[in-house]
């Protein structure tokens, strides 16, 4: 099942089945259009996937590894009778600690390419704007990341980082001071500056095309892991695992595996203080179709089709939208979404920390804690002694400060201490 036709084909007007498309300003039309020609004939071009990828390989650090996670697949299934086999696709080793490094390096060259003389981002957990930060630093051009005031207080270590590259933090002090908002100004400043700015976007939502743009930019953690599984194990994954927020990680490691049927895709959003509460992010569980930042998708909203203020421990799933291709993956059934709460997300970290030696980022830690929920629709299927992948998105220096915040109380209850 293909969600979607390839960029050099002239029909592709970003809709996955009814989702996805343009609804801008005209103002942004001409440099969509742009932009969709180069993704046409600049992107899939020998030269440019020969740079992309050699940096992919010298400078991001990839391949990623595949890390079998036998202590907590012994945790999660010790009889080994619901779970043979455990993998963590290491995207928290790439250069900068996260996925997202993959497109802001792809974006930003073709950005250059395209003659641009200026970036913007926007950025929630920090992760794209030190991403794209990075990339700037690396190919010489002036970046501005725009990142809510909320943000902005707890995701400090990647403001700090954005700084010392080089970036200009705007902070946005207007709605609910997290990512929409962050987009929302971001946009607002591409209308103003259209001619010589490029606005690199750090999720696969958006206006076409940037959902199919960050998708094929991201997908090189499905593709590796896709040919590592098989190399390890002979065999695919019944199961490939990812945090949902906008989406560009989930969908990058699922794409690959779309028309292999065998394969279930499990995403998982932020469910808060719980999904029968109105603190949560999860968008494809409890939300409507809509149209947020350019495109026609799941939102959460009320009744007059206002936005509802997401929340999320995790700022990179703060988020009351989501990528219009995880939509239709739901709509098709071809993709099953789920929801971990901020309290599952927590105790994941410190099960990983404690049992594998990795310190997740919370939103990656959402996966984490639906693999239960995962594995007991895996039995439901009649698929025992299953081979699970989740996508490591991200890593959780960034979070130091929520996590010594809401666990340390605990530590310091347990009677552990002593001189160091």
């Amino acid at each position: 099942m293909s969600s979607a036709s390839s960029p050099a084909d002239p029909r592709n007007r970003g809709y996955f089945g009814p989702f996805g498309g343009r609804f801008v300003a005209e103002t942004l039309v001409p440099a969509l259009e742009e932009l969709e020609r180069a993704y046409r004939e600049i992107f899939p071009s020998e030269s440019f996937q020969r740079e992309w990828r050699g940096l992919l390989a010298d400078y991001v650090g990839r391949p990623t590894p595949l890390t079998r996670g036998e202590r907590m697949r012994v945790l999660l299934d010790p009889s080994g009778e619901r779970l043979s086999a455990l993998f963590y696709k290491r995207e928290d080793l790439c250069h900068t600690g996260a996925h997202k490094i993959n497109n802001a390096i792809g974006q930003v060259l073709l950005a250059k390419r395209m003659g641009k003389a200026r970036i913007i981002a926007e950025t929630g957990a920090g992760q794209h704007g030190v991403a794209t930060a990075t990339a700037c630093a690396f190919f010489g051009l002036p970046c501005e990341v725009y990142m809510g005031e909320l943000d902005v207080a707890r995701q400090a270590p990647n403001v700090a980082r954005m700084k010392m590259l080089g970036a200009k933090v705007i902070a946005v002090s207007s709605g609910s001071r997290t990512l929409k908002d962050a987009m929302n100004e971001a946009m607002r400043d591409w209308v103003t500056n259209v001619a010589t700015t490029y606005y690199c976007v750090g999720s696969a939502a958006g206006p076409h095309p940037y959902p199919s743009l960050v998708r094929d930019l991201q997908r090189v953690i499905g593709e590796e892991a896709r040919a590592q599984l098989l190399s390890v194990t002979g065999r695919l994954p019944d199961a490939v695992v990812a945090c949902v927020g906008g989406g560009s990680n989930a969908i990058g490691i699922f794409a690959p595996f779309v028309d292999d049927a065998g394969v279930a895709l499990f995403g998982v959003e932020a469910g808060g203080l719980g999904v029968e509460t109105d603190k949560h992010a999860a968008t494809l569980t409890k939300g409507r179709i809509g149209v947020l930042h350019g495109a026609k998708s799941y939102v959460l909203c009320d009744d007059d089709g206002q936005i509802i203020e997401p929340h999320s421990i995790s700022a990179g799933l703060d988020y009351p939208g989501v990528g219009p291709e995880h939509a239709e993956l739901m709509r098709s059934g071809r993709a099953t979404y789920l929801s971990a709460t901020d309290d599952e997300a927590l105790a994941a970290v410190k099960q990983v920390a404690e049992r594998e030696g990795i310190l997740l980022a919370l939103e990656t830690a959402h996966s984490v804690a639906a693999l239960p929920r995962v594995l007991d629709a895996l039995m439901a299927a009649g698929r025992s002694k299953a081979i699970v992948v989740v996508n490591f998105s991200g890593r959780g220096d960034k979070d130091l400060g929520t996590l010594m915040e809401r666990l340390q109380p605990e530590s310091a209850s347990s009677g552990e201490g002593g001189a160091s």
